[in-house]
């Protein structure tokens, strides 16, 4: 268990710790000249039951409120002390309030200095105590009575003892996290180097890991681990370690970096919170600026309201934070606001979204992502989240939004699509069979319309289906559920066509045997076919009838028409496809322009053109400027 102090300066939250643990927590020079702390104390007690409780002694000055709420972030019990003589202060009700943002629900009162004043006094302060405390979750904690700088004081011993059954008590974290800890202290030991000192926030790390600091990108790995002061072969959850690191520099780390697992380590500059603003807070207006405390970091921020109107004191709503630096977060991560001049704190949250969007922030689909998001962190399961995204959501992101290793998991009625890049795209299974009916009914009115057309290319075919999702975010879907349908037979494809299986363009017995003769000479013309009037004066057959015939069979898919009255058989095309795709492959932006795709076919300028703007028609290509790239559909079109 690690417990955090709590309190106004010099309420002797430093003696009480020292009391406890026989710990002096003051380590700089001028905390000692100043009888104050600063910085982040740490001092450790073994327990029992062998394991250990770690204390946090935090500053208690209104100057160092960021160091106490970076102190406070992580803790499982707090240690609200208050000083007998002076009763509660001001920095008493604002650590109590980040205490509350941050959700500790666990605490205990150490009301000191009890030998300094009359026991009349000791109950008024009592009385003041539990009055703030009734309206918080801490209300039912114990107060003892200490007097901390008295040697072998029994109100100190039975303090000590409660957190001791409190501390062997509490039940252990989960550890199936990727790991994260927050980076709280840096320095170096001779012949070691770099130390790092935080909170575990999530899994687990054994000795040997390779992990990732936030700040620098840099791959570390982990030399040796000290777990709540002891050495250990691992660290996990709830518990305090300092990390012998290879791999990156003292002066590379700072308070407010992160080590952690790479799947989940993303930067963002926006969040999505629920946002609790106190009842003494000022009404929130549109672009507030804050200081925001998340993790052991601190930033500015602003804030974008996602409502009409002010936000009111005392009320909770959904809020997104638009970050002036990049900061690291999971959802459910808790953080402190603080006004804009850093002298008060006048708000807390919850993170629903960490990826959160610059535009249609407030449209009824992302308020259902949102609530989606809220029903991940109670629960933990990201069925609720799978189920809403409406087009997908991949495995990897679903790993940063839970903060979970995935690879195995398995929802029920979701379509789980693999992918060639290692990712895995989770769909619900009702909107996955929804999306496929809508392809299959777009084809099915084409042929009732076109009935003489041989089908519709996968580029025109997705414009049809899903109008307005075009972009490449759902190029993975399309793909994977275009391919489906093909090997389930639902579709079948013709070249560049895609149909209905039953759909076929037919021909009479003369056509027949006229197709029979020229599909051959199309063929052997390879990149250079007979144009229509030379295979009219080879067959003795007049031009109109070869053109219609040529055109049918075009619809039908065995040929391709590259300009008029020029015909490519598709074995033909599909060569020249493969091509383009080997030209694009060798080029640093896929770029092919028409000199390198003349060169390679042994072509006419004139016609290389030709057949390129041909691709950008069939959906193969598309030109940017004086150049043509692969389109993302590009590599599933069969051009046969």
């Amino acid at each position: 268990m690690i417990i955090g102090t709590a309190g106004h300066i010099d309420h002797g939250k430093t003696t009480l710790v020292r009391a406890l643990t026989g710990v002096e927590t003051d380590r700089l020079k001028e905390e000692k000249a100043r009888g104050i702390s600063i910085e982040l104390g740490y001092a450790y007690v073994p327990l029992p039951n062998g394991d250990v409780m770690g204390i946090i002694d935090v500053p208690g000055h209104e100057r160092f409120v960021h160091t106490m709420a970076a102190g406070a972030v992580g803790i499982d019990h707090a240690l609200l002390v208050v000083a007998a003589d002076d009763g509660v202060m001001p920095q008493t009700l604002e650590h109590l309030e980040i205490l509350q943002l941050l959700g500790v629900k666990k605490g205990t009162v150490a009301l000191t200095k009890v030998d300094r004043v009359l026991p009349e006094r000791i109950e008024e302060v009592k009385l003041e105590i539990a009055a703030i405390l009734a309206v918080t979750s801490l209300h039912d904690s114990p107060i003892f009575e200490t007097a901390a700088s008295q040697p072998g004081d029994p109100g100190v011993q039975r303090l000590r003892e409660y957190l001791e059954v409190q501390a062997q008590l509490m039940p252990a974290r989960a550890q199936d996290g990727l790991f994260r800890l927050a980076v709280d202290r840096v320095f170096t030991l001779p012949g070691q180097g770099t130390v790092v000192t935080g909170t575990v926030f999530n899994g687990q790390v054994r000795v040997g890991d390779v992990l990732r600091h936030s700040g620098t990108g840099k791959e570390v790995r982990v030399r040796s681990i000290h777990a709540q002061n002891q050495a250990a072969e691992q660290g996990v959850a709830g518990q305090r370690c300092a990390l012998n690191l290879a791999g990156v520099a003292k002066e590379e780390v700072i308070r407010g970096d992160w080590v952690a697992d790479a799947r989940v380590l993303h930067a963002t500059t926006r969040i999505d919170i629920r946002l609790h603003l106190l009842a003494e807070a000022a009404p929130m207006q549109q672009w507030t600026p804050v200081h925001v405390h998340i993790g052991t970091q601190r930033c500015t921020a602003h804030v974008a309201l996602l409502q009409d109107g002010a936000i009111e004191p005392g009320t909770e709503v959904t809020a997104q934070l638009v970050l002036d630096e990049s900061v690291f977060a999971l959802p459910g991560d808790r953080l402190i606001l603080r006004n804009a001049q850093a002298s008060r704190t006048i708000a807390g949250g919850m993170v629903l979204d960490p990826y959160a969007p610059a535009r249609k922030r407030r449209s009824a689909e992302r308020q259902a992502y949102l609530q989606a998001m809220e029903a991940l962190i109670t629960s933990g399961s990201p069925a609720a989240l799978v189920t809403q995204a409406g087009h997908g959501v991949s495995l990897s992101q679903l790993q940063r939004l839970t903060g979970r290793a995935l690879e195995a998991l398995d929802l029920p009625h979701t379509q789980r699509i693999a992918q060639t890049d290692g990712d895995a795209l989770l769909i619900g299974t009702a909107r996955w069979e929804q999306l496929q009916q809508q392809v299959m009914e777009t084809i099915a009115r084409f042929h009732e319309k076109y009935p003489d057309e041989p089908g519709i290319n996968a580029a025109r075919l997705r414009r049809m289906a899903w109008p307005g999702l075009v972009h490449s975010q759902h190029d993975k879907l399309w793909r994977a559920l275009i391919e489906q349908l093909l090997v389930q037979k639902q579709l079948a494809s013709s070249g560049a066509w895609l149909h209905l299986p039953s759909h076929s363009v037919q021909f009479s017995p003369n056509e027949q045997a006229l197709a029979e003769q020229l599909l051959p000479k199309l063929q052997a013309g390879r990149f250079d076919p007979p144009w229509v009037r030379d295979l009219a004066h080879d067959t003795g057959t007049p031009e109109e009838t070869v053109r219609q015939l040529l055109r049918k069979l075009s619809r039908q898919g065995a040929l391709t028409q590259v300009v008029k009255d020029l015909f490519y058989t598709a074995a033909n095309m599909e060569e020249l496809a493969r091509i383009i795709k080997e030209l694009a492959s060798t080029t640093p932006n896929g770029e092919v322009v028409a000199r390198t795709f003349r060169d390679a076919t042994g072509l006419g300028r004139k016609r290389a053109i030709q057949i390129i703007e041909c691709f950008d028609r069939l959906g193969y290509t598309r030109r940017v400027r004086d150049a043509h790239v692969l389109r993302p559909d590009a590599q599933w079109i069969h051009l046969k």
